[in-house]
């Protein structure tokens, strides 16, 4: 795990502690003089501080942490509900099991969290849209702003259309609707996540302290740690700056960053899944190509 190099924060920090290291070692050199005046910096109050901001950087991350996870169970529950709605329209219709029908509401299922995923990316759906459902609907699609919210129309048309033809009754009916209207919980709730980050200046105060107390440490330190001063300063910066970044990452759990949700494998586990409920091909993908996030 020392040598972990993907997945790691270092690689963003790397070029900012290296610029900490040779200050820190010009620092050494120049005994903590700058313009010939020696500054003296007594290590007790970095002790002190350095607790209070690992409080304030422990809550961040909590915070982050707290968003990250509501996001993966809200994802695990699309995937609960997707297979939930599926097996509802074979067994509670009066549609063959595997009929056009059933096969196009199975359908739009599989492409609504392949476009909730793209309007949480900020990224063109159009071509999942398109493969799955064909150009037509694609392209009345292509001007609507919240597409997943659409096909949600589109199912719920499609309950209607089967009362309407004596293919569902009325309680059956009602069922599908209830987990249409959870799919509509979970697209709202993973909406409230990403509309709403942590405010922004909590976080800028947080990264000023941070790096104002990393930059200011060496000249606390030179007196008594020597030589060894740039080495173990460097090393209770990285701790602190990586903490940052790392909640920064987990703040917005929808994007592409390595720690970010695996959201292109979900889409992937709930196609395939349906796709085997309805007895048709399964894409088959190697396990590390399914967990890429861009």
């Amino acid at each position: 795990m020392i040598f972990v190099w993907k997945g790691s924060v270092l690689p963003k920090l790397l070029f900012r502690l290296v610029l900490l290291f040779l200050m820190a070692v010009a620092i050494t050199v120049f005994n903590g003089v700058v313009f010939d005046i020696k500054i003296q910096l007594n290590p007790a109050p970095f002790t002190l501080f350095g607790i209070a901001l690992a409080i304030f950087l422990g809550f961040k991350n909590s915070t982050s942490y707290d968003r990250f996870w509501e996001a993966r169970k809200l994802w695990g529950a699309l995937v609960f509900t997707a297979r939930s709605l599926t097996r509802q329209a074979q067994s509670l219709s009066l549609y063959d099991k595997n009929s056009k029908e059933v096969i196009h509401f199975v359908d739009l299922i599989i492409v609504f969290s392949y476009v909730f995923k793209h309007q949480l990316r900020f990224t063109d759906p159009y071509q999942d849209i398109e493969q799955r459902l064909g150009t037509a609907l694609a392209e009345r699609l292509k001007p609507v702003i919240y597409k997943p919210v659409m096909l949600l129309k589109e199912m719920g048309l499609w309950i209607k259309t089967a009362r309407a033809e004596g293919k569902l009754d009325a309680i059956s009916a009602a069922n599908i609707d209830n987990n249409l209207n959870e799919l509509s919980h979970i697209l709202t709730g993973c909406e409230r996540i990403a509309n709403t980050p942590i405010p922004y200046t909590y976080k800028v105060l947080l990264h000023r302290t941070v790096y104002i107390y990393c930059f200011l440490l060496p000249f606390g330190f030179v007196d008594s740690l020597g030589w060894m001063m740039p080495v173990i300063i460097t090393f209770i910066a990285y701790t602190f700056v990586a903490l940052e970044a790392v909640a920064d990452e987990l703040e917005d759990p929808f994007g592409i960053e390595p720690n970010d949700l695996a959201l292109n494998a979900m889409c992937h586990v709930i196609e395939d899944s349906l796709l085997e409920l309805t007895e048709r091909e399964v894409i088959v993908r190697h396990l590390p190509e399914s967990y890429i996030r861009d």
